[in-house]
């Protein structure tokens, strides 16, 4: 969810340049981001296909360079999340994804077979993320059905802003009188407040694996309506408190405006956003993935190859957490 100032449907971040544009905008007006993403998840896709053509070895150097690329897509994020969202939790995930990605593709080329399913797992998750980022009316569709669904939990608790143009001209804006409000701000819903983002990953994951239907249907069911739950209340979350300044203390906006330069109008929606939501969704992630687990064990196998890449340690979560079907769909030995 972004958030505006009360006349206008978008905010200048913190790094300006001549003419008024942020930092993000204008590498993201000179660089091909979305193209550079669709070639990374094609080149996974084409390697996976390589792969199954019992040809291993060619497989392995396609999969290494298309790692490389993704991680070089995150880089190009990084202006984003730091000057525009102000998001140091994303900024620093950002960063952290080249280097991650450059050594899960050294590891690829190396040997480890074991991590195609990973690659699989994320082809897949760009395949579900990328249309609804790049096919204008599946965006609209997502941001204004994300919008009439937060205002009605926003009408549960007695606030009825109505709705106005946001950006794009989608009807995504909570119409917030600025003279009511306490900051003077309102907030806008973006495609990043779908939920789309979360439930690609889930999505990725459990069509990745080898597994009965029924129970990956039954675990991608779980998954996506525990996010689209929690994701209504994020955005019902920050929707309110920015117009209504839930964060705009004395000593918290000190802070905030001191030593990360941001707007003191700004500040709770910086609080709500970029430290209590993140964190927060960092937690539902895990405990959705904790759920899954119970119903499709399988997907712990991605996730030992990712402890794996960030650790360097092998690790079997399927004893760990006392799964009944083995990571590779078979039953436990008795």
């Amino acid at each position: 969810m972004s958030a505006p100032s009360a006349p206008s449907v978008a905010f200048d971040a913190v790094a300006v340049l001549a003419g008024g544009e942020t930092l993000a905008s204008t590498l993201q007006a000179t660089l091909p981001i979305d193209a550079l993403a669709w070639i990374a998840i094609a080149a996974f896709g084409i390697a996976l296909l390589v792969r199954r053509s019992d040809i291993a070895l060619p497989a392995r150097p396609l999969a290494g360079a298309a790692w490389l690329l993704f991680g070089v897509y995150w880089l190009t994020m990084v202006p984003y999340y730091y000057a525009d969202a102000q998001s140091p939790l994303q900024t620093v995930l950002a960063l952290a994804a080249l280097p991650l990605c450059a050594y899960t593709g050294y590891l690829l080329w190396s040997g480890r077979d074991s991590l195609f399913v990973l690659t699989k797992a994320v082809a897949l998750m760009g395949l579900i993320y990328l249309p609804a980022e790049t096919i204008p009316f599946v965006r609209q569709w997502l941001i204004e059905t994300t919008a009439v669904q937060t205002h009605y939990g926003m009408e549960l608790l007695g606030y009825s802003p109505g709705l106005s143009e946001g950006t794009a001209g989608y009807e995504s804006r909570f119409a917030f009188d600025p003279e009511e409000t306490v900051t003077g701000r309102t907030t806008y819903i973006v495609l990043a407040c779908t939920g789309l983002g979360s439930m690609a990953i889930f999505g990725g994951l459990i069509a990745a694996v080898a597994a009965p239907l029924r129970r990956k249907l039954a675990a991608f069911a779980l998954a996506i309506g525990v996010i689209w739950l929690l994701n209504l209340v994020r955005n019902v979350f920050i929707g309110l408190a920015t117009p209504w300044g839930w964060f705009q203390q004395d000593v918290v906006v000190s802070f905030v405006t001191t030593y990360l330069g941001a707007e003191e109008a700004r500040v709770s929606y910086l609080v709500a956003h970029n430290y209590v939501s993140q964190t927060l969704s960092v937690v539902a992630l895990v405990g959705i993935t904790y759920l899954v687990v119970k119903l499709l064990p399988e997907i712990l196998e991605p996730l030992e190859e990712v402890l794996f890449v960030l650790t360097g340690t092998e690790y079997d979560l399927e004893t760990a957490l006392g799964a009944d079907v083995r990571t590779d769909g078979g039953p436990r030995d008795p």
